[in-house]
Formats: structure tokens, sequence, C-alpha cells
């Protein structure tokens, strides 16, 4: 499990959870349940942090805790 911060809610629009990781740029998923949307991001936060090695992209510091308006 990841120590990025996620951001989780329900989206009318797409009638599923999307979950955000705010530290990684474009770094979200979805998933029917609150639960495989929290395992579809893990993935794609693993997947994020891979194609950035590959890239040799920065790879932000996991912050913790987030403040937002």
């Amino acid at each position: 499990m990841s120590k990025y911060e996620i951001i989780m809610f329900w989206s009318d629009d797409d009638q599923a959870f999307i979950a955000e990781v705010p530290e990684l740029p474009g770094c979200k998923a979805d998933g029917a349940t609150y639960q495989k949307a929290l395992a579809n991001v893990e993935v794609v936060i693993r997947e994020w942090i891979e194609t950035a090695q590959e890239l040799g992209r920065p790879i932000p510091e996991p912050k913790g805790r987030l403040l937002y308006a």
C-alpha cells in the first residue's frame, strides 16, 4: 500500500467511485465500489511510479495529509 494521499468520491456522471492521487499528476482510477476504486488506484500508483522511473522523471515523496480549501 502506498503512502500517498488518496481522495475518494462518488461521480454521478460516471456512476462510479473515483480515486485521485493529488501528489502524482494525472494519477486516478475508478471502480464500481469504494474498495474496487481503492484497489485500482493502488495499481495505477505503482504504474505511475514505474513509468516515471523509466522516463527518468522525479517521483514526489509522499507528504501525507494535504490541505484543501
